[in-house]
């Protein structure tokens, strides 16, 4: 089983914690082509959004994380991930798809300044007071939806929890974490002990140990960050549309296949 993967990509996190939680055996990769958005090469063969994560199992290439994990879940049954019930079902998937849009595009943001440089000065300072704001919020929803429970799944480490864990510990990497002794800090003190997410964890730390030295290859157009549908909105409606125009002039950030101004 072949994953193309980025260690800092959050969809690709949530499904190498799904795939150790059951104890699958992959190869993780970061593609040669990852961020140029070339079409060319087996990596936009099998995904032409040229986006990780990407599963490849035999005959079988899946990209899209949510899809990747449903067909986990339904391969590899043991231990479940998702629980028995409906609306327990419903109530993962929800957290998610509020992880994977609003939440994701918020970390991205703020990495666009921390580690891009994409905004200096006063810009910058409201991107980021931007950032830490709806940071905030979102730990505030996800903690009322943790409750008094150990997981997101209630007794049980499931398939909210992988979701989330990728989320709030880029929080806790940005300086951006839950406040000390609160139920969702005890919690992501909790999921980071766990050998699956240990794991990807430290490979998260080490990549991104490695960003602000690489960050001149995604701003002079070596690579471009790809400014898909909710980080597009995000970078908007919270004030950096200079970004997105500077980025259009200068050639160093794309949209999602197929086509677009680059």
């Amino acid at each position: 089983m072949l994953l193309y993967e980025h260690p800092l990509s959050s969809y690709a996190q949530k499904v190498k914690i799904a795939l150790r939680e059951k104890g699958v055996a992959f190869t993780a990769e970061l593609p040669e082509s990852f961020g140029t958005g070339s079409q060319d090469g087996p990596f936009a063969t099998a995904n032409p959004r040229t986006e990780v994560p990407v599963l490849i199992d035999g005959a079988v290439t899946l990209f899209e994380s949510t899809v990747i994990l449903e067909y986990i879940e339904e391969r590899f049954p043991d231990p479940p991930l998702l629980p028995r019930e409906p609306a327990e079902r419903a109530f993962a998937r929800i957290t998610e798809e509020v992880c994977d849009t609003q939440y994701e595009a918020v970390n991205w943001g703020f990495g666009e300044i921390l580690w891009f440089r994409r905004a200096e000065g006063d810009l910058a300072a409201h991107l980021r007071a931007q950032a830490a704001a709806q940071t905030r919020v979102l730990q505030d929803w996800l903690t009322g939806r943790l409750g008094a429970a150990a997981w997101f799944g209630g007794q049980d480490f499931g398939w909210a929890d992988a979701a989330v864990a990728p989320m709030v510990n880029r929080s806790v990497h940005y300086g951006l974490g839950p406040e000390a002794g609160s139920p969702l800090a005890l919690w992501h003190a909790r999921v980071r002990e766990r050998p699956s997410v240990a794991q990807t964890f430290a490979e998260f730390h080490a990549a991104a140990a490695k960003m602000a030295a690489a960050s001149d290859l995604y701003t002079t157009g070596g690579r471009r960050r790809e400014y898909r549908d909710h980080r597009l909105e995000w970078m908007v409606k919270s004030g950096g549309v200079e970004v997105v125009l500077a980025g259009l002039r200068d050639g160093n950030i794309r949209f999602p296949w197929p086509g677009g101004a680059h």
